[in-house]
């Protein structure tokens, strides 16, 4: 157990705790790491905790049931909650936490979700970690504020739903079973982009980014390099690493070659590391 000076940031990762009895939660408290413990449930106290702005229930053994008080705690809608991580549990549903008005990190990546809810007050989310669900279809609710979103390790087939982000400077989609690329010409801002090990045969919807940096095709059905060139015009000249191999257009001895001499600023293809 780790606790600052000040009693604002309290460290209980990894102490095998089954619960917060015995352990004192200073009113003070901004940050309450709980990360990797046992815990099955949240501890009451919690809700009381009103200058509290990071709690990370990463690791535990929490479920719906656990994270229901959430939502009908009265004392939250006062919270200046900003960062909340509950990773690695056994969430089934997001929990109606639309009364947290200041969080701005969402973290929920590697539970059962099927679907994405909850959150249409959410005004002031910039960061949405969703990856390893079961997640079929994108309702992002306007969320215009957003700048990164995963949801990485799904089970998406369409790419719809991102169109009103347009905030957005990384998204990662990854690992699952995309089959075309639309729906991103508005994201204007977007600077990652991974579509890495997806269905893709072909690079689309992308001519109007012209602040992409990064981009991760490797591992899809893409056949043609030129549709590449011509699909990420608009950021020729922005563009420092992509990722292209275990596509078919990558097969040629020289594309590594070819593709340095498209985009004049390129840093890295695939493993290959430039000066």
């Amino acid at each position: 157990m780790e606790i600052d000076d000040s009693g604002d940031v309290l460290d209980l990762t990894s102490c095998q705790l089954h619960s917060l009895d015995s352990i004192e939660l200073p009113p003070t408290l901004i940050e309450l790491d709980l990360t990797a413990n046992r815990l099955s449930e949240l501890d009451s106290r919690i809700a009381h905790l009103s200058m509290l702005k990071k709690l990370s229930l990463r690791q535990n053994l929490i479920e719906d049931s656990a994270v229901e008080p959430l939502s009908r705690w009265d004392a939250l809608s006062s919270f200046t909650l900003k960062e909340l991580y509950v990773s690695k549990n056994e969430v089934n549903k997001i929990m109606e936490i639309e009364h947290l008005h200041d969080l701005q990190i969402l973290e929920l990546g590697s539970n059962r979700l099927r679907v994405m809810e909850n959150m249409e007050n959410l005004t002031k989310l910039e960061e949405l970690w969703l990856g390893r669900n079961r997640i079929k279809v994108v309702n992002l609710c306007g969320l215009k504020c957003i700048k990164k979103i995963s949801l990485q390790s799904n089970r998406l087939t369409s790419m719809k739903g991102f169109e009103e982000c347009v905030a957005l400077e990384e998204l990662y989609l990854s690992h699952n079973g995309i089959s075309k690329m639309e729906g991103l010409s508005a994201l204007v801002n977007l600077r990652v982009l991974d579509v890495s090990n997806n269905k893709l045969t072909s690079v689309d919807d992308i001519q109007s980014l012209t602040k992409l940096e990064d981009l991760w095709l490797n591992d899809n059905q893409i056949e043609s390099l030129e549709a590449i060139t011509e699909a990420v015009t608009g950021s020729k000249e922005k563009l420092t690493t992509i990722y292209l191999e275990n596509n078919p257009c990558a097969k040629s001895s020289d594309y590594v070659a070819v593709l340095r001499k498209i985009f004049p600023n390129v840093e890295q293809i695939d493993s290959n590391l430039f000066a």
